[in-house]
C-alpha cells in the first residue's frame, strides 16, 4: 500500500495522463464513492489544461449529466472544465454505470400503461393448449399461445411463461426529471477525511459505508493514528492488511478472543456479526421451500448450507490464528468467560485450527493454559452471576455486578426497572452512565417511549433474522400506566442530561450555530443498519422524500453478469386502506391505482431483465388510502439474487412509458435506488409510501415467504413507529447548542459553527457528536 493520505494516482504521476487500466480502476473506484456522498472526486493529475471559458467537451458532459438527473456545483464545473476529455468520459461513463444506463430495462409488456386485457383463463386455456397441442402461435420458448387469448404483438416475450424473446441496452433518455443532485467537488482532501470518518464511525457501518470502506483501503493506506470505532468495521481493516501482508499490523487489532472469532466467520461467511450456523442454515432451508412441492429444495439447501460452512484451513491459516490468540493480553480465565457464549462455535474452530496441536509448541503457553481452562469449564461467568442473583431477587448483588460493566447494564436496564423497581436501577445507573458509550445513551432515550407502553406487541429484528413482531414485557402489566409514563420520562430526562454534561465538558470559543432545517428530518445512524447498498447519494433508514407530481414509479432490475436462466424475482406493493389491503403483483397487474408491466420468469443472457409498476396518486387519495408498502422478494427458490436493483421514480413532469418497447426507466427520475449485495433475506419491504403527507420513507425490512402476502402489515407499522422514535439530527445538535451557551441562527454566514444537510449526509462524520 501507500503513505496515508496519499492516493495511488498522485504518488505515482504527476504532469501525465498517461495512466494504465489499474489507475484507471482505482479512479473509478474514488468516483463510485464520491458519488455516493454527493460529490465528484477529480484527482490533480486530471487537471491537465489552463483556466478558460467552458470548453465544448465540458458543455458535452454537462448536458449528459444533466440527461441523468446529475448537476455540478460552480466550483466542479470549474475543475472539470481543467480535465482532460479522457477524464469527461470516464466521469460519465462511471455514473452511467451506477444508474444502470447499459443494462436491459425492457419489460414483458409494450406500452403497458394501456392493459392487455389478460386474465386467468386466458393461463388456464393456454395450459390446455399445450397440454393437448392444440393449434396456435408457437413461440420460441416452445408454447403455444391459442388464438383469441393473449395479443402477442404487445408482448417483448411469452405471456404464459414469462420468458423475455428482445432486449434492449440502448437507453433512450428523456430528461423527465425534475430535480438534479448537485455534485460537489472532491478532491484527495476531502476523500481521506471521508476514509477517517467511516474508521472512526461509532456506530455500526451499513453496507454502503462497509462497501466504501473497502474501496478505500485498496487506494489509501490506513493512517497510523487510525482510530478504528468499531468491531465490525475493523474485520475490512484487517482484511486489507492481511491482503497486503501487513501481519503485524494486524496483532494490535485483536483485543479479545471474540475479535478472532469475528474475523475468522467474516472471512468464513461474510457477515461481520457473528451469526450463529444454525441461524444460517435454517434461513436457506427456509428460502428453498415452494408452494408446489415438487418443486420445493428446502432439503437439499439444508444438506448444502452445512457443507458451505464446514470449516477447512491451512496449516499457515492455522499458525496465524494460533499466534493472535496466543499473544492477546488477558488473563486465561478472562479469555475463556469471553469465549463462553459461543462455546459450540469455539469448538468447531479449536478443531478445525488444530489450536491443541499448536499450544503444545515452545512460546504458545498462554494458549495452552486458556484451552485447558476451556475445556474443563473451570472458570466463572459474570452473565451467570447476574442470571443467579437475578432470579433470587438480590438487588443490591445484581446492581453491583451490573455496575462493573456499564455497557451490559444499559442493555439491560428497561428489564432491571421492571424486576427490581425503576428508582434502585435508576439510582445505581446514574453511577455508571458516563462510562456507557453514548451510542447506548441515546438508544435508550430513543426507545423508552416503546419499551414502557402496555399492551400490543414490538418489532424486533434477532440477529441474521428478519424483523419479528413480540409481544411487550409481561411484567409490564404490574404497572399502571402514571408508574411507566414515570419510568419513561426518568430514562429520558437521565439520558439527556448525561448527554448535555457530555457536551458541556467540551471546551468550545465559538458563540453561535446554523442548523440546516433539513436535518431535523434526518435520523441519526443508531440501531439500524442497512444490508443494501446505496450507490446514488445515501439516505438513512427513515429518510422522507416528499414527492413532486402525481405518479411514483417503481422499478427492479436483475440478472445482469448472468446466464439465460429461470430466476424468478417480483416486484409489487400493498395498499392499505382502512379496513382491506389490495395489491398488486404478477398475480393482479391491475388495481385502480396501480398498474404492473407483466411478471418475467426468466431473464435473458448477461444483461438481466425489469418489472416496474406505476402507482396514481390522484387515485389513492380518492380512494382513501392510507398507505402504500414497496416490495420484492424472490419466487424461486433461493434468496433475492445479487445485484438486483430496486427503486422508485417521481417527477413534477409527466413520465411516459413508450408504446414499442415498454420501457419506462428514465435516470434523471430516480429519487431513491439500492442494490442487493449478498444476504439471507427471500424478501425486501424497501419503501412506504404515504399518502396523507405525500412523502415516501425508504426503509429495509426483510421478510420470509415466497410472494408479497407472506408481509405482515402490522409489522410494518410498528417499524414505523420506532424509527420516528429516533432522534434527529437537529434535535442532537440542538441539544449541543444549549450545553454549550450557543445561540442559533436563522444563517450561515451568520453563525462560528455550520451544519448543513451536505455535512448531515456523512453520517459516520455525524458520529463525531456522540460523544463518549
Amino acid at each position: 500500500m501507500h503513505n496515508s493520505g496519499q492516493s495511488l494516482l498522485t504518488s505515482s504521476f504527476t504532469n501525465s495522463w498517461e495512466i494504465t487500466g489499474f489507475y484507471l480502476f482505482k479512479m473509478n473506484q474514488l468516483l463510485q464513492v464520491g458519488i455516493r456522498q454527493k460529490a465528484l472526486y477529480i484527482p490533480p493529475i486530471a487537471l491537465v489544461l489552463e483556466d478558460a471559458e467552458l470548453r465544448e467537451s465540458t458543455m458535452v458532459l454537462v448536458a449528459n449529466l444533466a440527461k441523468l438527473g446529475f448537476g455540478l456545483s460552480e466550483t466542479t464545473l470549474r475543475a472539470l472544465n481543467r480535465c482532460n476529455p479522457n477524464y469527461h468520459a470516464q466521469v460519465l461513463a462511471q455514473v452511467r454505470e451506477v444508474l444502470g444506463v447499459n443494462k436491459n430495462w425492457l419489460p414483458l409488456v409494450k406500452g403497458w400503461d394501456t392493459p392487455t386485457g389478460e386474465s386467468g383463463w386466458d393461463h388456464f386455456i393456454t395450459w390446455l393448449a399445450n397440454i393437448f397441442q392444440v393449434q396456435g402461435t408457437t413461440l420460441a420458448c416452445g408454447h403455444i399461445i391459442p388464438a383469441n387469448t393473449f395479443p402477442l404483438e404487445r408482448y417483448n416475450g411469452c405471456p404464459f411463461c414469462g420468458t423475455p424473446f428482445e432486449t434492449n441496452t440502448v437507453l433512450e433518455l428523456k430528461s423527465q426529471g425534475s430535480q438534479q443532485r448537485i455534485l460537489d467537488l472532491w478532491g484527495d482532501a476531502e476523500a481521506v477525511q471521508f476514509f477517517k470518518d467511516l474508521l472512526g464511525s461509532k456506530t455500526a457501518l451499513d453496507a454502503t459505508q462497509t462497501d466504501s470502506l473497502k474501496l478505500l483501503l485498496s487506494v489509501y493506506d490506513l493512517p497510523g493514528d487510525a482510530n478504528i470505532g468499531m468491531k465490525e468495521t475493523r474485520m475490512a481493516v484487517i482484511d486489507g492488511l492481511l491482503f497486503n501482508g501487513q501481519t503485524d499490523r494486524v496483532k494490535t487489532m485483536f483485543s479479545t478472543p471474540h475479535d478472532v472469532l469475528r474475523y475468522l466467520w467474516y472471512k468464513h461467511t461474510g457477515f461481520a456479526q457473528v451469526i450463529e450456523p444454525q441461524t444460517i442454515i435454517k434461513r436457506k432451508e427456509s428460502n428453498a421451500k415452494h408452494f408446489f412441492n415438487p418443486l420445493d429444495q428446502s432439503a437439499q439447501a439444508k444438506v448444502s448450507a452445512q457443507t458451505q460452512l464446514k470449516l477447512k484451513y491451512s496449516r499457515q491459516d492455522c499458525l496465524r490464528a494460533a499466534s493472535w490468540l496466543n499473544k492477546l493480553e488477558l488473563e486465561p480465565a478472562k479469555m475463556c468467560e469471553i469465549m463462553h457464549p459461543k462455546r459450540s462455535m469455539w469448538v468447531r474452530f479449536i478443531r478445525a485450527l488444530r489450536l491443541a496441536e499448536y499450544s503444545q509448541r515452545p512460546g504458545f503457553e498462554h494458549l495452552r493454559t486458556t484451552l485447558d481452562l476451556f475445556y474443563r469449564e473451570d472458570y466463572p461467568i459474570w452473565q451467570g452471576q447476574v442470571n443467579h442473583f437475578r432470579l433470587r431477587k438480590d438487588r443490591e448483588k445484581t446492581l453491583a455486578l451490573l455496575k462493573q460493566r456499564p455497557g451490559l447494564f444499559a442493555r439491560s436496564l428497561f428489564a432491571n426497572m421492571l424486576w427490581f423497581g425503576p428508582e434502585p436501577c435508576l439510582t445505581a445507573f446514574q453511577e455508571v452512565i458516563d462510562q456507557v458509550p453514548a451510542r447506548l445513551v441515546f438508544t435508550l432515550n430513543m426507545y423508552a417511549a416503546l419499551y414502557f407502553t402496555p399492551g400490543g406487541s414490538r418489532s424486533v429484528k434477532p440477529l441474521g433474522s428478519i424483523s419479528k413482531k413480540v409481544p411487550v414485557h409481561p411484567l409490564l402489566a404490574q404497572y399502571n400506566k402514571l408508574q411507566l409514563q414515570e419510568m419513561q420520562m426518568a430514562v429520558e430526562d437521565l439520558c439527556v442530561l448525561a448527554v448535555t454534561k457530555r457536551f458541556a465538558a467540551q471546551a468550545t470559543e465559538h458563540r453561535s450555530m446554523y442548523i440546516d432545517p433539513l436535518l431535523f428530518k434526518m435520523p441519526v445512524a443508531i440501531g439500524d443498519r442497512s444490508e443494501t447498498v446505496q450507490d446514488l447519494p445515501a439516505a438513512l433508514m427513515g429518510t422522507r422524500f416528499p414527492l413532486e407530481g402525481e405518479a411514483v414509479r417503481l422499478f427492479m432490475q436483475w440478472g445482469e453478469g448472468l446466464p439465460a436462466q429461470h430466476l424468478d424475482m417480483d416486484l409489487s406493493c400493498s395498499i392499505a386502506y382502512g379496513n382491506r389491503v389490495e395489491i398488486c403483483s404478477y398475480s393482479n397487474l391491475l388495481t385502480p391505482a396501480c398498474k404492473h408491466s407483466g411478471d418475467i420468469r426468466s431473464i435473458p443472457e448477461q444483461v438481466g431483465t425489469a418489472e416496474y409498476i406505476n402507482i396514481e396518486l390522484k387515485v389513492l387519495r380518492e380512494m382513501k388510502a392510507r398507505y402504500v408498502v414497496f416490495t420484492c422478494n424472490a419466487y424461486s427458490n433461493g434468496s433475492i439474487t445479487p445485484n438486483l436493483v430496486v427503486g422508485w421514480m417521481n417527477s413534477a413532469h409527466p413520465m411516459e412509458i413508450s408504446e414499442s418497447t415498454g420501457v419506462a426507466y428514465d435516470p434523471s427520475c430516480v429519487q431513491h435506488q439500492v442494490r442487493i449485495t449478498t444476504g439471507l433475506s427471500k424478501g425486501l419491504i424497501f419503501g412506504v409510501l404515504d399518502v396523507v403527507n405525500q412523502e415516501i420513507v425508504w426503509l429495509e425490512m426483510p421478510f420470509s415467504g415466497q410472494i408479497s402476502q407472506n408481509m405482515d402489515h402490522k409489522n410494518v407499522g410498528l417499524l414505523l413507529k420506532k424509527l420516528d422514535s429516533k432522534i434527529s439530527i437537529g434535535n442532537l445538535l440542538r441539544i449541543k447548542a444549549e450545553a454549550q451557551h450557543l445561540q442559533l441562527v436563522d444563517r450561515p454566514d451568520q453563525a462560528d459553527e455550520v451544519y448543513t444537510q451536505e455535512w448531515g449526509r456523512n453520517t459516520a462524520g455525524v458520529t463525531k457528536l456522540l460523544v463518549d
